[in-house]
């Protein structure tokens, strides 16, 4: 170990490479159900070249490397050690935003870039990151989007993966590579050369015949470091409307929300049941529970910004042709639920999070997070079975969260369901630990699909599908041929 800490303070200087206790009890554990097991070091990086020489010296000395960008707290048990003698290498360091371009509608970012500093960033150039709802303010944008966290505009991007682009990658063999545009024609590895050139590192295809930005979506940090990365942004709204659409049923309002996205209209459309929106809104656990009277039992929030172009008209018209769709279904389109306005729900659903109190924590305390894709017809019946499950292991369903997104114009829908629990109580802890395992296996057995399989789903998802995991395993064997990099995650 002493010998190991050498050659990393050669790397990365002794003032950045730590093994004190308290350092390495910060990345032994997070707020998920993971296992706790603390790192034998921790390093922060500063450049490219410092993650290159890390992986690479990993692959002579056979030590896991554990990437973390995003600020503390951490929830879904990715970023924990595995094995014993991981380094965890800091990214939140390289925080800085390389370009924004607003004819391109792109942005090149570092890891270490949050939500708060990067939407900020943005609004002075007229611009804004595709929304995800309510996100940690310490939440790295690289690697949000990475995860294919979802958008909360169903009609969002042209591929699944939107808005992730072009990157700089550091593979788990120690091979550096750039894909998209940014290595297919012009001086590939110089940003600054290919922008006097007008490349702007928009598509993500490439190089050659196989896309290899997909091999780093959704997978837990467990193929390579990515140092850089270009993220398709949007323009301002310079017009914007929003309301809600209310049911006693989720199942009420699928054909409405499905008639709304079938035409391409909306800028922002998700559904939410009650208690979604009142520990969205909610400052206290005494806000919470009145919100939680007053609201109705589900609602669809439906948002349309209009832009450089005949904003107000696109506005107005588009809110025309929505209230008929809610029309057609039996449904009223409203300003305001109970005590919560369209318009101050809008604001909230779209501000960072501050992370000392983030928002899922405010009811109880601590939360866990069941979240997978589903079909529309399924929606449903999932929020049926977890309640069942719920009333069956003695923890309150009327507690549970829920959040259903549409994603890529309707082709699929995130359901995430919010377990908020109170971690001083044994008995709370203890129901939401039973709670969220049997749900995650037995709503996986209904038809989930854990797509991006943190924790214990990766096991759950590929003991599905045997090829898929031969398949995940060769790849992963091919670009982390040691397989240094976050081991015992994504794979079985």
């Amino acid at each position: 170990m002493v010998k190991l800490k050498a050659e990393l303070e050669k790397i990365f200087g002794a003032a950045a490479v730590s093994d004190k206790e308290a350092d390495l009890a910060a990345y032994a554990s997070d707020k998920s159900f993971a296992k706790a097991m603390a790192p034998s070091f921790v390093v922060k990086a500063k450049n490219a070249d410092q993650v290159e020489a890390l992986v690479k010296l990993a692959n002579e000395k056979y030590f896991p490397i554990i990437p973390v960008s995003s600020g503390a707290p951490h929830y879904k048990g990715d970023t924990v050690p595995s094995v014993p003698g991981a380094v965890i290498v800091d990214l939140s360091g390289m925080n800085k935003i390389l370009s924004i371009n607003k004819q391109h509608r792109m942005a090149v970012v570092e890891p270490g870039v949050t939500y708060g500093q990067f939407q900020k960033a943005l609004a002075r150039k007229g611009m804004h990151f595709a929304y995800t709802l309510a996100p940690k303010d310490t939440k790295s944008v690289l690697a949000d989007a990475m995860d294919i966290e979802p958008r909360l505009n169903a009609c969002h991007g042209f591929s699944y993966t939107e808005p992730f682009r072009c990157v700089e990658v550091t593979w788990g063999d120690g091979n550096r590579m750039y894909t998209g545009d940014a290595a297919n024609g012009g001086p590939v590895g110089s940003l600054e050369k290919q922008w006097t050139q007008e490349k702007w590192q928009v598509s993500p295809l490439g190089p050659m015949m196989l896309d290899f930005y997909r091999m780093l979506t959704q997978s837990e940090g467990t193929m390579g470091i990515v140092t850089w990365a270009s993220l398709r942004c949007e323009l301002a709204h310079q017009a914007h409307k929003c309301f809600f659409v209310t049911a006693e049923t989720e199942k009420a309002l699928l054909d409405f929300v499905w008639d709304v996205i079938h035409v391409r209209f909306s800028d922002e459309l998700f559904i939410l049941n009650k208690n979604q929106i009142a520990y969205l809104m909610g400052k206290d656990a005494a806000e919470i529970e009145a919100l939680k009277k007053e609201l109705p039992a589900w609602a669809v929030f439906v948002g349309v910004g209009g832009r450089d172009l005949l904003p107000q008209e696109k506005c107005e018209q588009q809110e025309a042709d929505i209230k008929e769709f809610a029309q057609k279904n039996g449904l009223v389109p409203v300003n305001s639920i109970g005590s919560v306005s369209a318009n101050a729900f809008y604001k909230k659903a779209i501000t960072p999070s501050p992370a000392k109190k983030y928002w899922k924590e405010t009811y109880k305390g601590a939360f866990q997070d069941i979240f997978f894709m589903s079909k529309i017809d399924d929606t449903a019946m999932f929020i049926d079975k977890i309640s069942d499950i719920a009333s069956k292991v003695g923890y309150p369903a009327s507690d549970i969260g829920v959040y259903v997104q549409p994603v890529h114009y309707g082709s699929a829908y995130h359901v995430c369901f919010t377990i908020p629990y109170d971690p001083n109580s044994a008995k709370e802890t203890r129901l939401a630990r039973e709670l969220f395992d049997r749900a995650s296996v037995e709503l996986a057995q209904a038809g989930a699909y854990y797509s991006r399989p943190h924790g214990p789903w990766a096991r759950i998802q590929l003991n599905k599908d045997a090829m898929g995991n031969e398949t995940l395993k060769k790849l992963k064997g091919i670009f982390d041929p040691n397989g240094v990099m976050n081991p015992g995650k994504l794979t079985i």
